[in-house]
């Protein structure tokens, strides 16, 4: 099957993709917002009230990525598995060499380039943000559950887990603003209506 066929309704996003989508994003803006001015636990005390905010939108975090996962595997239409990570072929890998180089020399000559949503560059792009949200959130909570299992204290110090949660926080920041940033601009120039992803009709 080409390339093209296999992505051909990416356009037409599955009510099922819409939720989980929706609720990946919303967890993680949230555990973003709250880490700005949050608390967190010591030795003497489990952290104030925003930070079990953040805790627990980290636990739905885990859980709408876990379930973008298995919707990846099973729905019936959207943007191909490969496309999203097309790493692991060589002709994938060209297809998106490719288009990273239309891109980028459309942009050097000071133009937008046109929105291809189910371009291997798009994809790409979306495939690397679901592995970023999803190991964000798996570090979150392994250090949960070896701070509940007595395995780690409260301090964050010293986990390897939460040295990685941190180092991710900043790429989850970069992505989220170019992603949300690229989205609005779109939207603005009616080549891409965020109802197209945020709308809850079948």
């Amino acid at each position: 099957m080409s390339l093209a066929l296999e992505t051909s309704q990416a356009d037409q996003h599955a009510l099922s993709t819409r939720l989980v989508h929706a609720g990946l994003a919303l967890s993680i803006c949230t555990q973003l917002a709250t880490s700005l001015i949050m608390q967190g636990p010591s030795e003497t005390s489990t952290g104030d009230a925003l930070f079990q905010i953040h805790r627990y939108s980290g636990f739905a975090a885990l859980t709408f990525a876990l379930l973008f996962w298995l919707t990846l595997t099973f729905r019936q239409r959207g943007t191909a598995f490969g496309a999203l990570f097309p790493w692991l072929s060589a002709e994938r890998r060209s297809a998106f060499i490719a288009d990273l180089s239309n891109h980028l020399r459309i942009a050097f000559r000071g133009r937008l380039p046109a929105y291809d949503e189910i371009g291997p560059l798009a994809s790409a792009v979306h495939g690397l943000g679901l592995l970023l949200m999803t190991a964000m959130a798996v570090s979150g909570g392994v250090y949960a559950a070896q701070v509940w299992t007595g395995i780690q204290s409260p301090e964050p110090d010293g986990s390897l887990a939460m040295t990685v949660h941190f180092a991710l926080a900043n790429l989850v920041w970069v992505y989220l603003i170019a992603h949300a940033g690229m989205a609005t601009i779109h939207h603005f120039m009616r080549s891409a209506p965020l109802s197209k992803m945020w709308r809850l009709k079948p």
